[in-house]
């Protein structure tokens, strides 16, 4: 499928599927999205809630690894140790993740190294990008996903319902479920009713919460405690 560099509308830039006029990130700004939907609602949330000093979250959907950037960034200030595992069926290709120069928009003189080390981490093995930071990227389906109470937090940054909506029903949201230590999060962008309703039947509770710029709202859900 042909990709394209776009610039989004906070300077950022990201991949857009021109065959489903697609975007790997929001258009109306890919960095200040991934900061509010998986950084803010969701690490500061638990931070806030929990205080860990250990943190294990799993992305669906490694994409540009700009997730994976700005939480390595968030483990650093806060000192908290966070392994994290993405999974990515499709890895973008070495010309594509050179070309995002989110560094230029990070206020950060390491953020390009970061990045490139993000990237040049082995599949399937465990890398450690720093003392804080602990990385494995897992080359799969999210449907072969096959983990038991083993993280915290999930980021869900798959593409959306529209072009696969097989990505946003219950069968595949159950894997995450499972995933998920009693009390973890689920949080995601997308705020359609057939996914919140999918979430809801196996069991999360679901808050439907303010979007970052641009998007009215997004969602965050809770595997409870019990």
């Amino acid at each position: 499928m042909k990709r394209s560099i776009i610039t989004t509308k906070d300077g950022s830039k990201t991949i857009r599927l021109e065959d489903w006029d697609e975007h790997y990130h929001s258009t109306h700004g890919a960095i200040q999205e991934s900061q509010h939907v998986y950084i803010e609602a969701g690490l500061d949330y638990y931070n806030d809630l929990y205080q860990p000093k250990t943190l294990k979250v799993l992305e669906a959907g490694f994409g540009t690894g700009l997730n994976a950037l700005l939480s390595y960034f968030w483990a650093e200030h806060h000192g908290v140790s966070v392994d994290y595992t993405g999974l990515e069926a499709y890895p973008i290709s070495n010309e594509e993740h050179l070309a995002m120069e989110y560094h230029r928009e990070l206020v950060s003189a390491s953020a390009q190294q970061v990045y490139e080390d993000l990237h040049k981490a082995k599949w399937e093995d465990w890398t450690s990008i720093s003392k804080a930071f602990q990385l494995k990227k897992n080359k799969m389906f999210f449907s072969d996903l096959k983990l038991k109470q083993e993280v915290d937090i999930v980021f869900y940054d798959a593409f959306g319902p529209s072009v696969q909506p097989e990505l946003w029903e219950a069968p595949l949201f159950w894997r995450f479920y499972e995933a998920l230590t009693p009390g973890g999060f689920f949080v995601t962008y997308c705020v359609k009713g057939t996914a919140r309703r999918a979430l809801q039947a196996i069991g999360f509770e679901v808050d439907i919460i303010e979007g970052p710029p641009g998007k009215r709202h997004m969602m965050r859900a809770q595997k409870p405690c019990r």
